[in-house]
């Protein structure tokens, strides 16, 4: 047995400070056994114990009483197969934080006069004074802000940009440590550094700032436990001081400015600000740490003599410059940008952000250059006031610390390195909040990106907590109404108009976690946001469709002009109306998952698909404004009446693909489903066609020009090495990676069937253009694989799949096998030889 987990946290630490008193439980079981099947359960709490009969093993219900605040528990959990028992899992530690207001004793506090806009980043201290015997420490901290915590000069815990990005006017994390190792007898000293982050900093491209308020401030309680069983509780508060940094400037777009020499510090007063601790959240998911560090590439001299440094890849973070015999009053500039263009740091994509950090160094043997309140996308930096090597130079890897899940592999190098840039792409925007791109002056939640995207995300890493606390914040945010905003947090605050697909994360990405990690508690929590977002829709169209008014509609369609993303092929009407439906659906079919009747958006899903037909169909199956993206919408989400106009539009669908010579006509809303919809209306061979082209615009056009992302546009960078002079070029931006996720489910075969993959669909696609492909998925009952090959005219297929689950594998010829546990292979005659020999023979 493996140990028990909490709601969707992954490691021990995870679990201290959790936000919830009853939190769900998972395991996973370990067993060779092919008969083993769970019939019962029993958990452990303290010497608790409480069976129950059940085949369940994924967020099942806490069957204890509600844990109090700050209480730690020990949880075990072990299984039968009938009268046979496994062992009792190691136990499994949680630790509730602070449940509720009350349990603060501290305020928020911000100083006097120091801190201003402006101003250098201000330190906030406390020095206290503990008794012998110190048995525990916690420390619960948040800011309005973000913060960096020092505890007698020792760092306190490995988050970066703490609390990280909510919509702070309703929900405000804060995080919870053990500092009882940083504790000592005798005087101690906290300090923490706070810097605008989010709340204070640039916001948008509209140059927002102070968007949240204009006050920094700082909320910390230190609770020490003794011995003796007493609790000493230091709460910030007016006997707290603080004085001014050497950071003079921070901003998440325009970088951090240091000035490293001694500088005489002001001592200033501090006072309680008011703030609702209401808001007060507990982390659901991972913070954002440091992920890896890679070291720099090359370093040379650009045409104009500028000193560049290459890291090799496309990144979310900063850079840690290592140099010696520093001479005080040296300043050392370091510039960032994704792209060289004719030689020189491509910076014009940045459009406003500066992303460039400054130091003023003091006289130092040796000095480490590195920011910490601010961020960058870049794959080059350009280096000013320093000679440097590549020795001296790394590229620190920021990002939210998630869980690697989901893998992919198979014979073509340059699919696999796409594959590779989508979770690069993925790792550098899934920073706190799925933002856009994380460079520019912009990152912020588009709703529409991360609607296409979920499927991939939550299948390359498990982002079950990352997502549902930014869905938390879309319900906090969405209008009254019903509307949701294009952004969530929203900080654009324009009372954004309805978009479909944009909107419609509201339902799709419940109903995606839902179906990737068995989570019912996410619809339950989301339902009436689902629901308004429906309703407001709904209330919006004409005859049962939408009828003009503002929408995306298929955004950054490859034929757009560069100064124009809206335009697209694909009727804006068509795609708002397909979205109504497949949102109502989905609102439908949650309501029979939580029990409820669904009955009002069944009818509402079936009276718009009508409505539908009789306005955008003809009655051949032609689909107003003839685009690849209303076909691809209309056969993935059964819009067509009859069989006839299905297969007119799948017929259809395939003309346009092959009269485009397999290059992608398809924007943000089509590129999801445009190769599903090949395959499903039999085309296959046309799929792979798409998906392997390699001349503008395609998915591996970028890989031909060595990216190391996933691009905006499809031609971000022309094929002379210019960026496209239009302003949407960021060149790491995940949204046109969402293919993925049809390479893992059809290319490698590798498909949920059921929610948390306890069913698995195993159906690969093979084709002549590959001679193997693999797709390994860490679900939450154990690892699922499936790998196949074509060899000397056969095809091997292999299967292994984890205790609990079942699949339904379907081999080439038609042959259908259902499947338990445990490792299972397959050799048939290769489906595609023929189809091999005729192109590659």
């Amino acid at each position: 047995m493996r140990p028990v987990r909490f709601e969707h946290l992954d490691a021990a630490d995870s679990t201290l400070g959790i936000g919830t008193a009853s939190p769900r439980l998972s395991w996973q079981v370990d067993t060779t056994d092919p008969d083993w099947a769970q019939t019962a359960y029993e958990l452990d709490l303290d010497g608790t114990v409480v069976r129950v009969d059940s085949a369940e093993q994924v967020l099942v219900p806490w069957p204890f009483a509600p844990l109090r605040s700050r209480t730690l528990a020990a949880l075990r959990v072990r299984v039968a197969s009938g009268d046979r028992w496994s062992d009792w899992s190691e136990p499994s530690t949680v630790e509730t934080g602070l449940l509720a207001a009350e349990d603060w004793a501290a305020r928020f506090i911000s100083p006097v006069t120091l801190g201003a806009i402006d101003a250098p980043a201000p330190i906030l201290s406390r020095t206290v004074t503990l008794r012998p015997g110190i048995a525990w420490a916690r420390l619960y901290v948040t800011a309005h802000g973000v913060y960096t915590a020092t505890m007698n000069g020792a760092p306190v815990g490995d988050e970066v940009l703490a609390p990280g990005w909510t919509a702070y006017q309703h929900r405000l994390r804060y995080q919870t440590h053990d500092v009882t190792a940083l504790l000592r007898e005798g005087e101690n000293t906290l300090d923490v550094l706070l810097g605008n982050g989010w709340f204070r900093g640039r916001l948008a491209w509209i140059g927002k700032r102070a968007f949240y308020g204009e006050r920094l401030a700082l909320l910390a309680q230190l609770e020490v436990g003794y011995q003796d069983g007493s609790v000493d509780v230091i709460g910030t508060d007016e006997l707290w001081t603080a004085r001014a940094s050497g950071i003079l400037a921070d901003d998440l777009y325009d970088g951090q400015h240091t000035d490293f020499r001694p500088a005489k510090s002001t001592i200033d007063t501090v006072e309680v600000v008011e703030a609702d601790l209401g808001r007060l959240v507990a982390p659901e998911g991972p913070p954002v740490r440091v992920t890896e560090v890679l070291p720099a590439v090359e370093v040379w001299r650009s045409p104009s003599g500028k000193t560049l440094v290459d890291f090799g890849q496309n990144l979310v973070g900063r850079v840690r410059l290592r140099l010696r015999n520093a001479l005080a009053g040296t300043e050392v500039t370091v510039r960032h940008a994704e792209v060289l263009e004719h030689g020189e740091l491509g910076v014009r994509p940045l459009r406003s952000a500066k992303a460039t950090d400054t130091y003023v160094l003091a006289d130092a043997a040796e000095v480490t250059l590195e920011p910490a309140l601010t961020f960058h996308g870049f794959r080059y930096a350009e280096v000013t006031g320093a000679e440097v090597s590549a020795e001296d130079l790394d590229a620190v890897v920021i990002g939210t610390d998630l869980r690697r899940t989901g893998w992919f592999g198979c014979s073509d190098p340059d699919l696999e390195r796409f594959h590779r840039n989508v979770v690069w792409g993925m790792r550098g925007n899934f920073a706190d909040v799925p933002t856009d791109c994380p460079q520019r002056d912009e990152r912020l939640g588009w709703t529409g990106d991360i609607q296409v995207f979920a499927p991939t995300a939550t299948f390359l890493f498990d982002t079950a907590g990352f997502l549902s606390t930014w869905l938390a914040d879309l319900a906090a945010e969405q209008h009254h109404d019903g509307a949701v905003p294009f952004v969530i947090p929203d900080v654009l605050a324009e009372g954004s108009p309805a978009a479909t697909a944009w909107g419609d994360a509201a339902t799709v990405v419940p109903w995606v976690l839902y179906q990737r990690f068995g989570d019912v508690g996410i619809l339950e929590r989301q339902f009436d946001s689902m629901r308004g977002w429906v309703d407001k829709i709904a209330g919006l169209t004409t005859d049962g469709v939408w009828a003009g008014g503002f929408q995306f509609g298929d955004w950054l369609d490859p034929d757009a002009p560069p100064d124009n993303p809206f335009a697209a092929k694909a009727d804006p009407d068509v795609v708002a109306t397909a979205y109504l439906v497949r949102s109502a659906e989905i609102v439908a079919d949650a309501a029979r998952v939580l029990g409820r009747d669904p009955g009002e958006y069944a009818k509402l899903a079936a009276r718009t698909r009508a409505a539908f037909a009789r306005h955008y169909v003809t009655g051949a199956g032609r689909i107003l404004s003839d685009a690849p993206t209303v076909y691809a919408l209309a056969l993935e989400w059964a819009l067509l009446p009859t069989g006839e106009q299905r297969a007119h539009a799948a017929g259809r669908l395939a003309e346009l693909v092959r009269a485009n010579e397999f290059r992608i006509s398809t924007g943000f809303v089509g590129t999801p489903l445009v190769t599903d919809a090949l395959c499903s209306s039999g085309y296959p061979d046309l799929a792979y066609r798409l998906l392997l082209e390699k001349s503008c615009p395609s998915w591996l056009y970028p890989v031909t020009m060595g990216a190391t992302t996933v691009w905006e546009r499809w031609d971000s960078m022309l094929p002379d090495g210019s960026i496209n002079p239009g302003e949407m070029n960021s060149f790491n931006h995940y949204a046109l990676g969402a293919v993925a996720d049809w390479m893992h489910r059809t290319l490698a075969g590798l498909a949920p069937a059921a929610p948390g993959y306890r069913e698995i669909t195993v159906k690969p696609v093979p084709d002549a253009a590959l001679t193997h492909a693999s797709a390994r998925h860490s679900t939450p009952y154990g690892d699922a694989s499936v790998a196949w090959r074509r060899d000397d005219g056969r095809f091997t297929l292999d299967v292994e799949l984890p205790p609990g689950t079942r699949a339904t594998v379907h081999l080439p010829g038609g042959e259908t096998v259902g499947v338990r546990h445990g490792r299972h292979s397959w050799t048939v005659a290769d489906p595609v030889a023929g189809e091999a020999e005729a192109k590659f023979g």
